[in-house]
């Protein structure tokens, strides 16, 4: 919003009209919009219009040396910019701001004694951003049926964002009561819901508000707006959707806080009516004088505290700061996200992956949803996890707790309060893990440890950072653009540290820049004696992001001696099975041989009780209906197949039959047998193919992917081989040590064990989090 912002206004309505009570800053203008793209001069003009390239394409020479344009034909203007100022200014008969009568008169004859000094010109006072004042206050104080809800108004490049609010019908400023919920339909008891609804007593104001403490209802004011003018983005440079997205944020952030606090106090103590009859008053007396508008601007920062806000939110907004307002007595903190420019931005492929990110915040993107809808969105905040620290950018936060609990007037809530945060800020450091910190606290990680961590980052007093090693043995790197000029930095290092071991800063990054992922022990340090003071600094460097920390992530190949070997055991395992089906299909085909003979000769007196018996045998009747009914689902057909692996099974009289199952239910193709039992088997690498292969997501592996990671442990100490059936999920490349380390709950001894262990079959990389 730094970009687009112009001013914040205040307008007011009463009976006389409305009027524009304030602004800053005093002089707001539009950037340039151009028709069409501006030539640039250079060596190839390769920037110069196409309809000139195209009618002297055959110019061998340069046409920039002698070419020139006018400026004023690119510019575009609205359509009331070509007017005279003259014409669009309309004088003002009052001054609503005040509910005393406006001293025209007395404004002309002072005009007129006071022709011989150089006075301001009039429209100083009453137009702004080229409309009148007059004509803007009433265009920005609408009805009082749009009252009390969100305003959005875009005229020509302007657009204006606010939200206004209005006197009851009677007068009087009171807060509005809470609409009424009906009762959810259901089976719910009916007692409380017979009879008359619940009525809301329409005079009922907050909990810690009675009557007695209202202003009288003989009031003047209307209604009041705090406007937000924004400079329209170009259409043309923002992505597609963005804009609504851009102009909510602001009104929630900003307009919406402002106005709450705004009206809370003139319902209370008729405060904003009072700072309106003061400025009011004021600027009629710099008129009369003659007086700069300047200087009636600034002398109005002396007096009124709704004047010195606004100036202090609009340069906070500007510089991309916190804003520290009070409104009579009640303190405010406002501010927009650090990236809400971003979304203006849309050329660069970074700003539009990392907006399509905040845009999804609601779904599965990693770490947003832990922050929460007010952080969620244009902060590009790291994922709030378990395994991340806290680094606390301020010591102010402490000291200011300290203060505070010595102060006879705050509540026991507030003390309780402040002890706990007192107490996390002792316990954090950036060598602990949050949930190190929760152990050590006895604390509950989700409801006490991390709307801690939110309200500190969201007041920028702390920032989420990855957990820095506590003997220095991290592995960094440099951020792609320098935060600030490297000047500015080493003079500033150069005064917070000046040990003389500890070499300048640009030394410093060369050595981490040339490291080749060397931990920062390594590469700079060198030596246990200045473990303190190189703490210190690595402590200062993060808070001005300047290093990036980098991560150990794992995958997992498959090489080919491996898939060969595999290869090789699935085939003597295909071979074995042919072989038990061979068999099964002779002692099948015997079977039915001899149950045919048998049922050839029932009744025979010379028939064998063998025979008699298989004629009658259960098995027979189930195997009959067998082949009348629908062939067995996959599940079944597994079944059949073990058992036919196991053996068959001796009856009586010697015979050996199929175990339950005929041969052609038993086997399948194994081609066909792999497409219908998992169809991510016909995706991965044929396990006869002589290369190596990655493999992508082990915590979903295939078959054949199971069958590869189960070889890779043959051979190894049953403990490690536990380890790494255990971890093995984690090794996709996406997950860093530290969550490795926090998922798996294991120490970083047994990590390398197995990396270690398993180094032929492991690709290891660094990467920044």
């Amino acid at each position: 919003m730094s970009e687009t912002l112009l001013a914040v206004l205040l307008v007011t309505s009463s009976a006389k009209g409305s009027s524009l009570v304030y602004r800053w800053p005093p002089y707001p203008d539009t950037g340039p919009r151009l028709a069409r793209p501006l030539p640039r001069h250079d060596s190839t003009c390769t920037h110069a219009d196409n309809p000139w390239r195209a009618a002297h394409a055959s110019t061998p020479s340069n046409p920039c040396d002698s070419w020139e344009y006018d400026e004023s034909d690119y510019r575009w203007r609205t359509p009331h910019a070509d007017r005279s100022r003259s014409m669009s200014f309309s004088r003002s008969k009052s001054h609503p701001a005040s509910r005393r009568a406006s001293p025209t008169k007395d404004l002309k004859e002072s005009l007129s004694l006071e022709s011989q000094h150089d006075l301001p010109l009039p429209d100083e006072y009453d137009e702004l951003l080229g409309y009148s004042a007059e004509f803007l206050a009433g265009l920005l104080c609408p009805h009082s049926a749009m009252c009390h809800q969100k305003f959005e108004l875009i005229v020509d490049e302007l657009a204006f964002i606010g939200h206004p609010v209005c006197a009851e019908q009677d007068g009087a400023w009171r807060f509005r009561p809470e609409k009424y919920k009906a009762a959810s339909r259901g089976r719910g008891s009916r007692k409380g819901r017979e009879g008359q609804s619940p009525q809301v007593d329409e005079n009922a104001l907050t909990p810690d508000t009675s009557a007695k403490d209202l202003p009288s209802s003989g009031t003047w004011l209307q209604t009041f707006h705090f406007v937000i003018a924004l400079d329209l983005p170009d259409p043309s440079s923002s992505a597609s959707g963005n804009i609504a997205k851009y102009f909510d944020t602001i009104y929630e952030q900003v307009a919406f806080a402002m106005t709450a606090v705004m009206y809370q106090e003139q319902v209370l103590y008729n405060f904003v009516e009072t700072e309106c009859d003061l400025l009011g008053q004021l600027k009629e007396d710099y008129v009369r004088k003659g007086e700069p508008f300047a200087a009636y601007l600034n002398e109005a920062l002396k007096v009124s505290s709704i004047a010195s806000a606004m100036k202090t939110l609009y340069e906070s907004i500007k510089a991309h700061t916190i804003a520290q307002l009070t409104i009579r007595e009640f303190p405010l903190e406002l501010q927009l996200p650090p990236y809400l420019d971003a979304l203006l931005r849309s050329e660069d492929p970074l700003d539009v992956d990392a907006v399509d990110r905040e845009e999804d915040y609601e779904g599965d993107y990693e770490g947003t949803a832990s922050w929460g809808r007010e952080l969620g969105f244009a902060w590009r905040l790291p994922a709030l996890a378990p395994w991340k620290s806290l680094l606390r950018l301020d010591d102010e936060t402490a000291s200011e707790m300290y203060v505070k609990l010595r102060s006879p007037q705050l509540n026991p809530e507030d003390r309780e309060l402040a002890e706990e945060l007192l107490k996390f800020l002792d316990t954090t450091s950036v060598t602990l893990t949050l949930a190190d910190v929760a152990s050590l606290l006895d604390w509950n990680l989700e409801n006490q440890v991390y709307p801690i961590v939110r309200w500190l980052v969201h007041h920028r007093r702390a920032k989420i950072v990855d957990v820095v090693h506590s003997s220095l043995k991290t592995a960094f790197t440099l951020p792609q653009k320098m935060p600030a000029p490297l000047s500015a930095l080493s003079a500033e290092f150069s005064q917070a540290f000046t040990h003389p071991s500890i070499p300048p800063l640009p030394k410093i990054l060369s050595q981490i820049s040339t490291s080749n992922g060397t931990h920062f022990y390594g590469a700079v340090v060198r030596t246990k004696d200045m473990l303190a003071a190189y703490h210190d600094v690595v402590v200062w460097l993060l808070k001005r992001d300047l290093l990036v920390a980098l991560h150990l992530r794992v995958r997992i190949v498959a090489t080919a001696a491996l898939k060969e070997k595999v290869r090789v055991r699935r085939e003597l395992a295909r071979a074995h099975r042919e072989s038990i089906r061979r068999r099964s299909m002779s002692v099948g085909r015997r079977g039915a041989r001899r149950a045919s003979e048998s049922k050839g000769s029932e009744g025979a007196p010379d028939s064998s009780p063998v025979d008699y018996w298989m004629s009658m045998s259960p098995k027979s009747a189930r195997r009959q209906a067998r082949h009348m009914s629908p062939a067995p689902t996959v599940a079944k057909r597994r079944e059949r197949s073990l058992s036919v692996l196991y053996g068959l099974k001796e009856i009586e009289g010697g015979i050996k039959v199929e175990y339950e199952y005929d041969d052609e239910d038993v086997f399948l193709d194994e081609d066909q047998e792999v497409a219908s039992l998992d169809t991510d088997e016909a995706r991965t690498q044929a396990w006869d193919e002589a290369r190596p292969s990655m493999i992508a997501d082990p915590a979903r592996a295939t078959p054949l992917e199971r069958e590869w990671l189960a070889a890779m442990s043959e051979g190894k100490d049953a403990s490690i081989a536990r380890r790494f059936q255990h971890i093995n999920q984690y090794f996709d490349g996406k997950c860093s040590d530290d969550e490795i380390l926090h998922k798996a709950d294991i120490p970083r001894r047994h990590l390398r064990e197995v990396l270690h262990h398993y180094d032929e079959y492991l690709q290891t990389f660094l990467h920044p989090a």
